[in-house]
């Protein structure tokens, strides 16, 4: 084996480490500084009306569009899930909660099997004042979906003013989502 041969053996595992542990001590140094969250994925949508779609309904849920979004009387949440879902099954308690306070939830199914989808509803309820389905993921992938569940904050004139990626928690709701409400109310 070559000299130079040798020194690649070596030299890239090692780099592999290097960049490995500047990613981990950067991660950990967010984490000291309240700086790091997990769910804060970037989404194109912030500040931008919706993409053009049309769904059709699920469960018996009347479906929507982008264009049922531009002119509503209050801020709603547009909620991607799926019965397939386990963080989705978490978040179903305080998505009742949020329904049965008012706010207005309109839930996406995500590439779900309609016998599924209205087991997992006769099973956790259903908060949603329209469902619809995304049988192909299409539409998932032009609004910037990386996984369910995921929640929308879409203000009256159908803009999105906030994204949050993983299952709605008491202090999410609490910490951000209640102050937006407040704001684009």
């Amino acid at each position: 084996m070559s000299p130079l041969r040798r020194r690649l053996m070596f030299g890239i595992p090692l780099a592999v480490v290097v960049v490995g542990g500047a990613g981990f001590y950067t991660i950990l140094r967010r984490m000291q500084e309240n700086a790091y969250d997990p769910h804060a994925l970037p989404s194109p949508l912030i500040g931008k009306k919706l993409p053009v779609f049309a769904l059709p309904g699920a469960d018996g849920g009347q479906g929507f569009a982008n264009t049922d979004l531009l002119s509503l009387p209050k801020p709603v949440l547009v909620n991607w899930f799926a019965s397939w879902c386990v963080p989705c099954l978490q978040e179903a308690p305080m998505l009742a909660k949020l329904a049965k306070a008012g706010l207005e939830i309109w839930g996406i199914a995500y590439q779900d099997q309609p016998g599924d989808l209205a087991n997992f509803i006769a099973a956790n309820g259903n908060p949603y004042t329209r469902l619809a389905a995304d049988a192909s993921g299409l539409t998932a992938i032009n609004w910037g979906v990386y996984g369910v569940p995921e929640t929308y904050l879409v203000d009256r004139t159908g803009v999105v003013r906030w994204r949050y990626a993983g299952a709605l928690t008491d202090d999410v709701v609490s910490g951000t989502l209640q102050p937006l409400l407040q704001q684009y109310a």
